[in-house]
């Protein structure tokens, strides 16, 4: 699943074509992705100029003329390509084929600028879904979602109040969506382990007793706000799906410090310990058992 790394290099590729551009024509080639598509989808959107384009944790979220919101969630395997010209060229240094099946091309935007952006998604659990603008904190979609991680408003304090009283794992507190929106389970595993915390540690460790923010919710801000600016500046991670607008590749996944490491030793100056994998709340998590106290 794309974590916000990912959905913000999509988000980065499409506001040169989207910004400022009308929907001269929209396509929809199936009745449903993950969700079914709204009656009168085609219709709101046809003619509207995108004012803007934006994310909120793993969602695209494009501001229409209209007043009306387009909601886009790339699922597990959906991907957006910008197509130029008449001859299906993709701007880029170089290419990299992905999914080459066109009957996965599910969505069409042709806009005024003359380019088509096309959403294709063979395991269909992407979605979209236009909601008016003044209720988008009503929409069930959106509704819950806690601070971005790299928005002004998320700290170490903010942090701590979170998580005191959990007793739960540092590490499922922190895929609560309810907690911090849009990290998942790569950037969690890697934040960790650059705060040195165990993902096994109590989240309520991050506040004092008398609810005072630890050491360990300075250093783990620290650790989410560098692993996040350094993925996104790769262009995210492609382990599976995930590419960028121009077809290129993410390139975080090389600069992996636990995640997908198992058995490989650690990376910390001065430390000897072998990086360990175990199944936690579903998920394998990856961390050096030796550092990550």
């Amino acid at each position: 699943m794309p974590e916000l790394p990912e959905v913000e290099t999509v988000r980065r590729g499409l506001q040169p074509a989207m910004e400022g551009a009308r929907i001269t024509k929209a396509e929809v080639r199936r009745k449903d992705l993950r969700f079914p598509f709204q009656k009168d989808f085609v219709a709101r959107l046809e003619g509207q100029r995108v004012i803007g384009l934006g994310r909120r944790a793993k969602y695209l979220i494009a501001d229409l003329a209209s007043g009306d919101v387009l909601l886009m969630h790339l699922g597990m395997s959906g991907s957006f390509r910008v197509i130029n010209d008449d001859n299906g060229h993709m701007p880029g240094r170089f290419h990299h084929a992905r999914n080459e099946d066109r009957a996965h091309d599910h969505v069409i935007f042709h806009m005024s600028s003359g380019t088509a952006i096309v959403f294709n998604d063979p395991r269909r659990f992407g979605y979209m879904k236009i909601v008016a603008r003044e209720r988008i904190e009503e929409e069930p979609l959106m509704k819950g979602l806690g601070p971005e991680p790299l928005g002004n408003e998320f700290d170490a304090d903010m942090l701590a109040r979170a998580c005191a009283n959990r007793k739960t794992s540092l590490k499922a507190a922190l895929l609560d969506q309810r907690v911090v929106a849009g990290l998942g389970n790569i950037y969690v595993c890697e934040a960790l382990f650059r705060a040195h915390l165990s993902p096994r540690r109590l989240a309520a460790t991050l506040a004092t007793k008398k609810g005072e923010t630890t050491d360990h919710a300075r250093r783990l801000v620290e650790a989410i706000h560098d692993v996040l600016n350094q993925a996104i500046k790769a262009g995210g991670s492609s382990l599976r799906d995930h590419r960028q607008t121009t077809g290129e590749l993410g390139y975080f996944q090389h600069s992996f410090q636990v995640y997908d490491r198992e058995g490989e030793k650690c990376h910390t100056k001065g430390c000897d310990g072998i990086v360990r994998r175990f199944n936690q709340n579903g998920r394998s998590t990856f961390w050096c058992p030796k550092c990550q106290k």
